[in-house]
């Protein structure tokens, strides 16, 4: 999906359930496949434009804010929905700093993680949007998601990276 963006997109930042074995080689494998900028994120890195950040598949990643810039911040806390990296936890902290202007998308994967955190950030007023059921792999995550009323829009993947680049437009207005 994120191969499908122009090179200055709004920033991405990624959970997925992966082995620490792995999340940096997929950075590398999809940085060499896309115009953005992509790269396992480092503590404390700044977020900008024209990138994409994966968390590594032994920390939680969370947003944070300092200085009016958001920054990628590494979390060695417990499992949360078994899983560390946690959707959860990126979108609580999402919700916590940046609220409405926030868009979150819950793509295929099995389990719930991320569901109720979408819920959060679709209540606290950001754009929530789920894979639907037909383009997933395993509908558990957007299914769990679309099950509570969490996401806004259902959509293909291929319509995905469209709506990421209209609400981004919408939030510059």
């Amino acid at each position: 999906m994120v191969q499908s963006l122009p090179e200055m997109s709004p920033p991405i930042v990624v959970t997925q359930h992966i082995p620490e074995a792995f999340s940096a080689s997929f950075a590398r494998r999809l940085n060499s496949i896309c115009a953005m900028s992509v790269c396992e994120a480092e503590d404390q890195q700044p977020i900008e434009a024209g990138a994409v950040y994966i968390a590594p598949g032994h920390s939680h990643l969370k947003i944070g804010r300092t200085r009016g810039q958001y920054i990628c911040q590494l979390d060695n806390g417990p499992l949360v929905n078994r899983h560390r990296p946690s959707v959860e936890v990126l979108f609580d902290s999402v919700r916590a700093v940046a609220g409405p202007n926030a868009l979150a998308i819950l793509l295929t994967g099995m389990g719930a993680d991320g569901a109720q955190a979408l819920l959060r950030l679709r209540e606290t007023g950001a754009a929530t949007l789920a894979q639907d059921e037909a383009t997933s792999t395993v509908w558990g995550m957007p299914g769990a998601a679309v099950k509570l009323g969490a996401a806004q829009k259902i959509l293909a993947l291929e319509k995905i990276p469209q709506e990421i680049l209209q609400a981004a437009y919408a939030v510059g207005r």
